[in-house]
Parts: C-alpha cells; sequence; structure tokens
C-alpha cells in the first residue's frame, strides 16, 4: 500500500512538471520511482503514465502542433526506439542514468550563466535528438533532453516549443508502450500500478497547464534549465 501511495504523489508530480513545461514528467518520476521499486518496473510504468499526460496535452494543443517540426523528431525516434529496448533487456542502465545526468548538469549551467542566442539548428539534427530520444525513453524512460534542447536552440516562441515537444512525446510514447508490450516489458504488475496512479497523473498535469498560461518565454526556458540541472543531479546522486 505504501508503494501505490509513493507512485501516486510521484505522478502528481510528474504531471504538473509536464503539464507546466511541456516536459520533465519521465525525467521526475524515473529517479523517484527507481528508490522504491525496481527500474524495469519504472520504465515501462512511466511510460504508459506519461503517455495519459502528452495525450491530454496534445488535446489541449491540438491547434498549435506543426507537424513539419515533429516529423524529423519522430522519424529519427523511431529506430532510437528499438534500440533503447534491447538495452533495457539486456544492458545496466545506469552508465546511462550517469551520463545523462552529467549532460543535464552542463548544458543547463551553459545556458542560465552565457544566454546563448538561438542557432536554429539545420533538421537533419532534428532526426538525431529525436533518435537518441527514443533510445533514451525505451531504456530509462527520460528521453527528454535531446528533443528538449534541440528545440530551445530555435528561435520558437514558447507555445511552439511546448507544442512540438508535447506531439512528439505523444507520438513517441504511443511506439515506445507498443514495443515494450511486445517485448515483455509492460506486466500485469506495471498495469496494477498505472490504474492506480491514473487519477493522480491527470490532476497534476491539468494544474500544470493551467499555470503555464501564467508565464512569459524567459521565465519558461529558466524553468527548463533549472529543472533540467536539478535532475541531472539527481540522476548523478542515485
Amino acid at each position: 500500500m505504501t508503494i501505490f501511495l509513493l507512485s501516486s504523489l510521484i505522478f502528481l508530480l510528474a504531471g504538473l512538471v509536464q503539464g507546466l513545461t511541456g516536459f520533465g514528467g519521465g525525467l521526475v518520476a524515473i529517479p523517484l520511482l527507481c528508490m522504491i521499486m525496481d527500474i524495469k518496473i519504472a520504465v515501462p510504468l512511466s511510460i504508459l503514465s506519461g503517455l495519459v499526460i502528452t495525450t491530454t496535452m496534445a488535446y489541449e494543443l491540438r491547434r498549435l502542433l506543426e507537424w513539419r517540426k515533429i516529423l524529423p523528431l519522430l522519424i529519427g525516434s523511431i529506430p532510437g526506439v528499438l534500440v533503447g529496448t534491447v538495452l533495457l533487456k539486456q544492458a545496466d542502465p545506469v552508465v546511462i542514468n550517469r551520463i545523462l545526468g552529467l549532460l543535464l548538469v552542463c548544458i543547463s549551467v551553459f545556458n542560465l550563466t552565457i544566454k546563448p542566442k538561438p542557432v536554429n539548428p539545420p533538421v537533419i539534427w532534428g532526426y538525431i535528438a529525436g533518435f537518441f530520444s527514443g533510445a533514451i525513453t525505451a531504456s530509462v524512460g527520460a528521453g527528454g533532453p535531446p528533443v528538449i534542447i534541440y528545440t530551445t536552440l530555435h528561435d520558437w516562441k514558447k507555445d511552439e516549443i511546448k507544442s512540438t515537444l508535447t506531439g512528439f512525446f505523444v507520438l513517441n510514447g504511443y511506439i515506445t508502450a507498443v514495443v515494450h508490450a511486445f517485448s515483455g516489458m509492460i506486466t500485469p504488475g506495471v498495469l496494477g500500478y498505472f490504474a492506480s496512479t491514473l487519477f493522480f497523473v491527470l490532476l497534476g498535469t491539468f494544474a500544470g497547464s493551467r499555470i503555464s498560461g501564467r508565464i512569459n518565454r524567459r521565465t519558461y526556458l529558466r524553468i527548463v534549465y533549472l529543472l533540467l540541472m536539478g535532475l541531472g543531479i539527481m540522476m548523478l546522486a542515485r
């Protein structure tokens, strides 16, 4: 019973964060879930709960979705998901967590102190970011950073960044869930945790979305990088 309660509180926080920024649900949930359950349960559980969050947000942002921005990320993520699923089943994900944590801290410190100008990277980097995001999502359930960095390097408005991330995460999430299901990662135990935390996921998502509409782009990006830095430190310290 304690694990179910803690899981519900974790997903309440994850939904709040992703509703606010358009990302971060898995990045928040995975390190905390791994303190109370095995990572091979935590990752598919986070994927399923993330689908609830991103599907809800995609419906709210449906008029802002631009497929020319989303498709390069999505296409690149498909082979990445297959690679990441193999890693989850056969490799130790701790190394991936440590590398990702170090990357998050370095990039966040740079962006919070240097204030670089948008560079508008070419679309090929969208495919590359999608691949690594898909691989990391499928293996450790926290694949947001590559696509987050790619979108924030553009001179897009806050809603453009949020809608692009949401459109990518919802479609990539369904692909990952299908691959996990066929590989046997989604078990009855995972589905039981998912059912018990569903209400809290939705509650957090709606609350975060309401807060998001009240902040400007500069504040939004600052929140994004502070969150990434904090999560990077958590991943290194686990």
